[in-house]
C-alpha cells in the first residue's frame, strides 16, 4: 500500500503559484504530494498581465488562467477568497483569513507584490487607485464612467504598467496624463534615445507626458482631483492611478520570523529555498540571493525550480533574462540584455531613423564580436532574432543587423541552448526536438513545449524553426482536393465553375466529403448571389445551413430575425411575441442584440418565418458562417458621452455586409465613443468613434484563446471606413483557410497585420479596386434567403421532421431536453408541447 500523500500549501494563486501546481502535478507521477492553495482574491487564478484587456471588454472568465481550477485533480484543493494571516513555522501551520489551520509538509509563499503609493498627500483619496487586480480595474471603471465627456485621468509612474494604465484609461473614455520622475518613459528598460522617440509616439497619441516631473499633492474636490505637479501645472482629473512600482509582499515571512532581503522580499538561496528547509517562496515575493525579480518569466522559472526540489531534484535558479518585448498604445518596444551599456568598454551601435519613427541600438563587446544587449522602438521585429543570440558572437557587423534590408540572421547562428520562449523558457533545442517527435504545426509546439503560450511575442520564431527542420505539411484541403482553400477559391473565381461537381470533376478526385463540400458551398456563396439552396447546392450544406437554422441540443432549432443595429418596432416586437407565444418558443436577448427563439421543428421553421417576414424582418444568419450581428451602443443619438452616431454607423453596415458567406461566422461592433459600450475590440471588426471619425480595429473574436482587435488605421472618415471594412472582409474571404476566424488568419498570414494593412489601406498588391467590385456585387445581389424559400416550392419540400409524415408530426413523438447529450434523443410518450420553451 502506497504511503499516503504529504502536504506542500501554496499561499497564493498569481500566475506564478499557479504555474508552481501545474508543474509539480505534471512531474508527480506517482501522487507523492497534495496540494493546497489559499487563494486571497476572489478568482483563480488569471493572466494579470492581460489587465487591459479586462477594461477593453474581456469578461473575468476570458481573463482566466487554463485549468486554474484543477477540476479533474482530486489532489488539488483551491480556497478561494481565503488567504493566509499567519504562519507557524515550528509546528508547520498555516491559519487562515478563515480561521482554519492547514498542516503542511511544504510551505510555498507566492504572494507576489503590492503597488507602491508614493507619500503624496491625498494620495489615499477617493478618486485614487492602484492598478494591480480585477476588482481594482472594477473601481476605476466606476469612477470613469461617473466622469463627464472628455474628462482626464492622470497615472502616476511612466514604467511598464504606467503605459498599461495609462491604455486603460484611454480605453475608459479618458484621456490620459502620464507623470514619471525620469527624463523618459519605460527608463529601466530604454535608454536616452529611444525614450526621447516612446516619448514622442505616445505624446502624438493625444496622451499627455510629463517627464522630469512629480507629484506633489492630490486636492479632492467631489468628482475631480486636481493633481499638482513639480513644474507648477495642475491637472484636473477624474481619476489618478499610482503605477510606481511594486513592493513584494513578505509581510507573512516577517511575521513568521523569516529573513528579509535589504531591499524587501523573502530571501532564498538558489534552490528558492528560505533558510527554513520546508518553506520556499517564488515570484516578485522571492528575493533570490538578495534580488527580487519584478516579472512573470523569472517566478515561472522559480515554480519549475521548486517542483523539481519538491520530487528530490537538485534544479537551480540559473537568473533571469529580463528582457522585455510589449506593444501598448500601438507602440513597438523591446530591449534585452546589457540594454543600458553598463558592461566596462561596452560599445554602442545605434540607428535612429526619425523619419520612419524607428529607433535601434546594439550593445556590444568592445572588440565588436559578441552581442551584449540592445534596444528597439517603434519596430521590434527583430527582437525574436537578436535577443537569443545575447552574450554570443555576432553573425554579422551589427549596424547590418539593425539597418532596413539588412543581414538576416540564421536561424544556424542560435546554438541549441538559446531561449526562444524565455517567458516559459523554452529553448531552441527543445523545440526542434518536438517537432522531431511529429510537432508539425505551431499549435502542435505550444503543446508540446508551452513555447508561445504566454506573451507570444516568439511565434514567429517558432514558424521559422518548423521550415528550417524541412518540415513538408500537407496544404491539401482533403483527400479529395490537393489545392488549399485559397487556391480552390482562385479557380473558381477565374474559371467561373458555379457547381461541386464541375470543380471535383476538373481539379479534384472522387465524391467529395464532409470537409471540402462546406467549404466548396461557401465559396460559391462567396462569389455569387445564388441561393444556397439552388440545385446540387443543397447537398453540400452542413446540418444549419441546410435547414437555414441553428440546431440546438435537443433536435430542435432557432429562429432569430436580423435586428439591424439592435433597432426594432413595437410592430416587430409584437409580431415575434406572437410567434413565440403561438409556437412555445424559448425566447432570449442576446449579447448581440437580437431576439433568439429557440425550440422550433424543422416543420414549423416555414411557418414562422413566414409570419416574420410578413412583418417586415428577415433572415440574421444565425446559422451561417457570414455576418451575425453588429453591435452598438446608442452613440451620439442619446448619450452625453457619443462623439458620432454609432447606431446609424452600425445599422449601415450591418445591411451592407449581411448574407456575406466566409470562411468563419463574422461579428462587428461600433462604439460612440473610447468607452467603448458595444465592446467593438472583441469584434472580428470593430470601429470606434473619435472626435475626427471613426478608428477601425479587426481581428478580435473569441474561441480557445480569445483575440483583442488591433488597431488597422485611425481617424477615418465614414466613406473611408466602409472601403477599408469592404476590403478587409474581401480579403479575408479571399486567402483564409477553412474555419479560420479572423484573428488567427491575421497572426499565420505572410506579413501578419502589417502586411493586411498595406494591401487594405496602402492598396500594395493593388487589387483595393477589385476587393471593393466584389464587395458592391454582393450588396446589389443580396436576397434574404428565407424569403427564396418561402417563394419555391422545391426548397420548402426540405422542411420536414419526417419524410413519411411530411403534412403533420406523430403528436405521441415529442423532442427531449432532459440534460445534456451529444445527440438528439427522441422519445415516444404522450404529450405535446416544448420543454426549452419553459426553461427559465
Amino acid at each position: 500500500m502506497s504511503a499516503a500523500p504529504k502536504t506542500v500549501v501554496v499561499v497564493g494563486h498569481g500566475m506564478v503559484g499557479h504555474r508552481f501546481v501545474e508543474a509539480l502535478r505534471d512531474r508527480d507521477r506517482d501522487g507523492c504530494w497534495r496540494v493546497v492553495v489559499l487563494c486571497e482574491e476572489p478568482a483563480a487564478a488569471y493572466d494579470r498581465v492581460a489587465l487591459s484587456s479586462y477594461v477593453g471588454g474581456w469578461d473575468r472568465t476570458q481573463l482566466a488562467l487554463p485549468g486554474n481550477d484543477y477540476a479533474e485533480d482530486d489532489l488539488v484543493e483551491v480556497c478561494i477568497g481565503e488567504g493566509a494571516v499567519a504562519i507557524d513555522r515550528g509546528a508547520r501551520l498555516v491559519r487562515t483569513s478563515g480561521g482554519a489551520t492547514v498542516q503542511y509538509d511544504a510551505l510555498v509563499l507566492a504572494t507576489g507584490s503590492s503597488p507602491f503609493v508614493p507619500p503624496i498627500p491625498g494620495a489615499d483619496g477617493e478618486r485614487c487607485f492602484v492598478y494591480r487586480t480585477m476588482d481594482d480595474l472594477d473601481a476605476i471603471r466606476a469612477a470613469s464612467e461617473s466622469a463627464g465627456a472628455h474628462a482626464a485621468g492622470v497615472v502616476v509612474g511612466g514604467g511598464l504598467l504606467g503605459l498599461e494604465a495609462a491604455n486603460a484609461l484611454r480605453l475608459l473614455g479618458l484621456t490620459p496624463n502620464i507623470v514619471e520622475r525620469s527624463p523618459r518613459l519605460m527608463p529601466l528598460q530604454v535608454d536616452e534615445g529611444g525614450g526621447a522617440l516612446l516619448n514622442r509616439l505616445v505624446a502624438d497619441l493625444g496622451i499627455a507626458v510629463h517627464t522630469e516631473v512629480s507629484t506633489e499633492a492630490i486636492l479632492h474636490h467631489g468628482d475631480r482631483a486636481v493633481v499638482s505637479l513639480s513644474d507648477g501645472q495642475q491637472v484636473d482629473a477624474a481619476v489618478v492611478v499610482f503605477a510606481a512600482g511594486v513592493r513584494p509582499r513578505d509581510e507573512l515571512a516577517r511575521s513568521c520570523g523569516l529573513e528579509i532581503a535589504e531591499r524587501g522580499g523573502v530571501m532564498t538561496d538558489i534552490s528558492c529555498a528560505t533558510a527554513d528547509p520546508n518553506v520556499y517562496a517564488i515570484g516578485e515575493v522571492a528575493a533570490v540571493e538578495g534580488r527580487c525579480y519584478g516579472l512573470v518569466a523569472p517566478g515561472n522559472v522559480m515554480a519549475e525550480v521548486v517542483a523539481d526540489r519538491l520530487l528530490g531534484g537538485t534544479a537551480e535558479f540559473p537568473g533571469a533574462d529580463l528582457s522585455t518585448k510589449l506593444k501598448l498604445l500601438g507602440v513597438d518596444v523591446a530591449s534585452f540584455g546589457d540594454a543600458h551599456a553598463t558592461t566596462p568598454g561596452a560599445l554602442e551601435v545605434v540607428l535612429n531613423d526619425a523619419a520612419k519613427q524607428t529607433y535601434a541600438k546594439l550593445v556590444v563587446s568592445d572588440d565588436v564580436s559578441t552581442l551584449l544587449g540592445g534596444v528597439l522602438v517603434g519596430d521590434a521585429t527583430a527582437y525574436g532574432t537578436l535577443r537569443p543570440l545575447v552574450g554570443r558572437p555576432l553573425p554579422a557587423d551589427p549596424a547590418s543587423l539593425i539597418a532596413p534590408a539588412g543581414a538576416e540572421i540564421g536561424l544556424g547562428a542560435l546554438p541549441d541552448e538559446a531561449l526562444i520562449c524565455s517567458c516559459n523558457s523554452v529553448s531552441k533545442s527543445a523545440i526542434c526536438r518536438a517537432v522531431a517527435s511529429g510537432a508539425h504545426d505551431v499549435p502542435a509546439i505550444k503543446s508540446a513545449t508551452a513555447a508561445g503560450t504566454s506573451c507570444g511575442s516568439c511565434v514567429p520564431m517558432l514558424k521559422r524553426l518548423l521550415e528550417a527542420q524541412g518540415v513538408q505539411t500537407s496544404k491539401a484541403l482533403c483527400e479529395h482536393f490537393t489545392q488549399t482553400r485559397v487556391e480552390l477559391f482562385e479557380i473558381v473565381e477565374a474559371v467561373g465553375i458555379r457547381t461541386f461537381s464541375a470543380l471535383i470533376d476538373g481539379y479534384g478526385t472522387g465524391s467529395g466529403c464532409d470537409i471540402c463540400k462546406p467549404v466548396v458551398a461557401s465559396i460559391l456563396a462567396s462569389t455569387s448571389s445564388d441561393h444556397i439552396l439552388d440545385g446540387e447546392a443543397a447537398a453540400l450544406q452542413d446540418t444549419n445551413d441546410h435547414f437555414l437554422a441553428n440546431m440546438q441540443r435537443n433536435g430542435t432549432y432557432s429562429v432569430v430575425p436580423r435586428l439591424p443595429g439592435g433597432e426594432v418596432t413595437p410592430e416587430k416586437l409584437i409580431a415575434i411575441a406572437e410567434v413565440a407565444q403561438e409556437f412555445g418558443l424559448y425566447t432570449k436577448i442576446t449579447g448581440g442584440q437580437r431576439i433568439d427563439l429557440f425550440g422550433a421543428r424543422v416543420e414549423q421553421l416555414p411557418l414562422i418565418w413566414k409570419r416574420l417576414i410578413d412583418a417586415g424582418m428577415e433572415s440574421g444568419h444565425a446559422y451561417g458562417k457570414a455576418l451575425r450581428t453588429v453591435k452598438s451602443c446608442v452613440g451620439s443619438t442619446w448619450c452625453r458621452y457619443g462623439v458620432q452616431d454609432s447606431v446609424a454607423m452600425a445599422v449601415d453596415l450591418e445591411l451592407r455586409y449581411r448574407g456575406l458567406r466566409a470562411p468563419h461566422k463574422i461579428k462587428m461592433g461600433v462604439s460612440g465613443c473610447q468607452r467603448e459600450c458595444a465592446e467593438a475590440r472583441g469584434k472580428d471588426v470593430g470601429v470606434i468613434a473619435t472626435e475626427k471619425g471613426w478608428n477601425l480595429y479587426v481581428g478580435g473574436n473569441g474561441g480557445a484563446t480569445p483575440k483583442h482587435a488591433q488597431l488597422l488605421a485611425g481617424d477615418l472618415d465614414s466613406a473611408t471606413l466602409v472601403r477599408y471594412i469592404d476590403r478587409y472582409l474581401m480579403f479575408y474571404i479571399r486567402t483564409a483557410d477553412r474555419l479560420q476566424r479572423t484573428a488567427v488568419w491575421q497572426e499565420t498570414i505572410e506579413g501578419g497585420l502589417d502586411h493586411i494593412r498595406d494591401v487594405v489601406c496602402m492598396d500594395s498588391l493593388g487589387i483595393g479596386a477589385e476587393l471593393e467590385a466584389a464587395m458592391a456585387r454582393h450588396v446589389e445581389g443580396y436576397h434574404d434567403e428565407w424569403a427564396g424559400v418561402l417563394a419555391d416550392e422545391e426548397k420548402l419540400s426540405r422542411f420536414v421532421s419526417f419524410v413519411n409524415a411530411p403534412e403533420q408530426p406523430d403528436p405521441t413523438v415529442v423532442f427531449d431536453d432532459r440534460g445534456p447529450r451529444k445527440t438528439p434523443v427522441l422519445l415516444g410518450f404522450p404529450g405535446t408541447g416544448n420543454p426549452a420553451a419553459k426553461r427559465p
